[in-house]
């Protein structure tokens, strides 16, 4: 039995089979049991390129308690940000400075954004997952309500979120090849692209040539997660499946570009590893991919974990507000044409505060949970839905975040595509 059907075997169990048990334990305990979370299965493309390096040499080398107080003054002091620059702000020796650094970078969000603001929010479609992350909800051990949406039910969803104005959503599924195929998330971007202006996708990485069909079906931009770029920790947090393997998570914006997606975001998970040195590989990435493809437009998330159902296998880093902003601040200053978007992962006090500051885009309306918009906008009940990926802590609706936007002084954008 090859790795993949070893991994669509659990996914569907209520309760674990004792093979099933004896495997995970093997996982958790066994390093010598798991595949090489550096060496590509089967069926993945490799693609030629040298940004991983980059981003590696400058990770590893990164030592943040180098810098000085005059390193940070520097940094912003200057027009341009070096990558020494961006080091210097993401240091601990930038933390007395958090109010300049604020200052500088909503600079620069008001000077190439204005008080402009995008709005989007996510359906997840499927939360079947053959990975085993242990941090995730709907890792393929974890003991949730599975459902994966028909095409009817996509639809249905997707005119409800449509109705109440909203023109940009964003796909996501459990990363679940056999379940949630390409060809199967390609359908449902179609659907998508009756109802909205801007589709993007947030699912398990693909081929170039799989990116240029789910291009072809609708979709503009890709959001992947890299979790962590710490190719060690990695390693430890995610114990099976396709996601296992770090470099092909890592080349898939490069081929999402190379088959025609018309953007791409970057992320990493904070508070799984040195947060750190996850943004500094998280921005670098950005930036060299923007050299190399100045076509592309490029965007950031800054998520931090949330509480998960039945998780007792991870202790975040902890990753205060204060830290946070600070990173967000830096990626600004660094990268002053990025998009940043900053999830209902946070607080609504937060948001508000961060998006005068750097923030370029928000969710609202948002539903982390499998075919439960029509509750959560209707008040309508349906037992039939599937458990929800993470906890979110902002859950105003899109008509309350337009008010609140607009309290503040800021112009909520929808879409600003036009299609010839």
């Amino acid at each position: 039995m090859s790795n993949y059907e070893e991994q669509t075997y659990f996914i569907d169990s209520e309760a674990l089979s004792p093979q099933a048990l004896e495997k995970k334990h093997q996982l958790e305990t066994n390093p010598s049991s798991r595949t090489n979370h550096m060496e590509y299965m089967e069926g993945m493309e490799i693609i030629d390129s040298n940004i991983k390096d980059k981003v590696q040499d400058n990770m590893k080398l990164y030592d943040y308690n180098i810098y000085t107080k005059e390193d940070v003054c520097r940094a912003l002091e200057h027009d341009t940000c070096s990558i020494d620059d961006f080091k210097a702000l993401l240091s601990p020796a930038a933390a007395p400075y958090l109010e300049k650094m604020a200052r500088k970078a909503e600079e620069e969000t008001r000077k190439h954004f204005g008080n402009s603001v995008y709005i989007f929010t996510p359906i997840y479609i499927a939360n079947y997952c053959e990975n085993y992350c242990i941090y995730c909800g709907f890792n393929c051990y974890n003991h949730i309500q599975r459902k994966k949406l028909n095409m009817e039910e996509i639809e249905k969803e997707m005119q409800i979120i449509a109705d109440t104005g909203m023109e940009e959503v964003l796909i996501l599924t459990g990363e679940s090849r056999s379940v949630s195929s390409v060809e199967y998330i390609g359908e449902a971007c179609k659907i998508a692209r009756k109802y909205f202006r801007n589709v993007g996708i947030e699912i398990y990485p693909v081929n170039t040539s799989e990116y240029k069909y789910l291009h072809q079906c609708g979709v503009d931009y890709v959001t992947v997660f890299q979790e962590t770029y710490n190719s060690d920790k990695y390693e430890t947090l995610h114990l099976m499946g396709h996601k296992r393997v770090w470099p092909y998570r890592f080349d898939a914006q490069e081929r999402a570009i190379l088959g025609g997606m018309r953007g791409v975001s970057f992320s990493a998970l904070l508070g799984l590893d040195d947060f750190r040195k996850d943004a500094l590989a998280t921005g670098l990435h950005a930036y060299y991919i923007q050299r190399k493809y100045p076509h592309a437009e490029i965007s950031l998330s800054c998520p931090r974990l949330r509480p998960i159902v039945n998780n007792d296998k991870i202790n975040p880093r902890d990753v205060h507000e204060k830290e946070l902003c600070q990173v967000l601040c830096a990626y600004r200053i660094f990268l002053p044409f990025a998009g940043i978007t900053v999830s209902s992962r946070e607080s609504k006090d937060f948001r508000n505060g961060i998006t005068k500051i750097c923030a370029t885009k928000v969710s609202a309306g948002v539903s982390t949970g499998i075919g439960d918009h029509d509750k959560k906008y209707n008040g309508k009940e349906d037992s039939d839905v599937g458990d929800a990926q993470f906890e979110i802590d902002d859950s105003r609706s899109f008509e309350q975040m337009m008010h609140d936007m607009k309290e503040e002084a800021l112009q909520p954008v929808l879409n600003e595509y036009l299609y010839v």
